[in-house]
């Protein structure tokens, strides 16, 4: 299979583990060893200068933390739209890419357009996404910079599918539990 980095999963309807339903992640690496994204889509309440104050100068004052997936639910994974590709780790989409390593000093970022915090990430080991794919969990849609740095993450999900027309504009207006509707 080709490498998905950069790309979207888009839970797909019938996955309903709560780690990952109607999540949309962006795959930041995929390979032999497996792959590892993070989840967009699941803000919390805990501010970025709360969590990591080093990077509280690279973002609003109300910026929340955002729940990257449950794999090292204390790690800090930063994605960032980079202005200078010198200070990129590796670039995932367009010009945004994850932060290099650990961050002592919000000058060691250099100049970005946005940059989003994450608690943990979502990893697969080789072959788990493969499998995954063929019994219908993730649908792989392209990703967007624009996904990763949203004001309304918690609509991304029926957003990323509605953008696709379609089936899957449809399938975005499934409500949340369809056994009330």
């Amino acid at each position: 299979m080709d490498s998905l980095r950069g790309q979207l999963l888009v839970a797909g309807p019938g996955l309903d583990d709560p780690n990952f339903r109607r999540t949309v992640i962006l795959v930041g690496e995929h390979g032999d060893d497996g792959a590892m994204g993070v989840v967009l889509n699941r803000p919390t309440s805990v501010t970025v200068a709360d969590a990591v104050p080093p990077l509280s100068e690279l973002v609003e004052d109300d910026d929340v933390v955002h729940l990257g997936g449950p794999v090292q639910p204390q790690a800090v994974v930063v994605l960032a739209d980079f202005l200078d590709a010198a200070h990129v780790g590796d670039f995932v989409v367009d010009s945004v890419g994850f932060l290099p390593g650990e961050i002592e000093d919000a000058d060691e970022v250099g100049p970005v357009r946005a940059l989003r915090v994450f608690a943990g990430y979502a990893g697969w080991s080789p072959g788990q996404l493969e499998a995954e794919l063929e019994e219908g969990s993730w649908l792989v849609l392209p990703a967007r910079a624009s996904d990763v740095f949203g004001e309304r993450p918690e609509r991304l999900w029926s957003d990323v599918l509605r953008r696709q027309g379609g089936a899957l504009a449809v399938l975005a207006l499934l409500p949340d539990d369809p056994s009330l509707n």
